[in-house]
């Protein structure tokens, strides 16, 4: 596909989808090793397999980005968030992911107010794997019940 045939908006969702996931990447990846220092191994294997999730949404992101004939180019990352526990953490990322979510939701909106059958789907699918993933992270914070126990509630790095 030729690059004038896509919306410029369209590559801006792509670019911003980038700089997010290789954010997520980032703060799962320190997440992981933080709670190995805090002797949470379970917790940081868990942290291990969100990082290479959002490492895979990013990679598709570039391989569309490629196909549609644009240099892939994150704009900012984030630094990563910093809470006393395990709790905190899983609150950051939460919002982390409400905020893919969220972004997703939008591109796959303009996408077909424009017509633009591919990049929706691709969006779609996105939008669809951080919505599960947003979840899983509910689903761990319910599960851990407001974490009072001394192994989760340690000092931040």
């Amino acid at each position: 596909m030729a690059m004038d045939a896509v919306h410029p908006r369209v590559l801006g969702y792509l670019g911003r989808a980038l700089s997010l996931e290789l954010s997520a990447v980032q703060q799962y990846m320190t997440q992981a090793s933080l709670m190995e220092l805090w002797d949470l191994g379970e917790a940081a294997e868990r942290f291990r397999r969100e990082t290479v999730e959002e490492l895979h949404h990013a990679e598709r992101i570039v391989q569309r980005m490629l196909t549609l004939g644009v240099a892939p180019a994150a704009s900012q990352l984030r630094p990563v968030g910093q809470a006393p526990d395990l709790i905190g953490l899983l609150r950051l990322d939460a919002a982390l992911e409400a905020e893919l979510i969220q972004h997703y939701a939008e591109a796959v909106r303009f996408c077909l107010l424009i017509g633009d059958r591919d990049s929706e789907g691709f969006f779609r699918d996105l939008w669809n794997d951080e919505q599960h993933h947003g979840e899983e992270l509910t689903q761990w914070l319910l599960d851990l019940g407001g974490g009072t126990s001394d192994r989760l509630n340690r000092a931040t790095f």
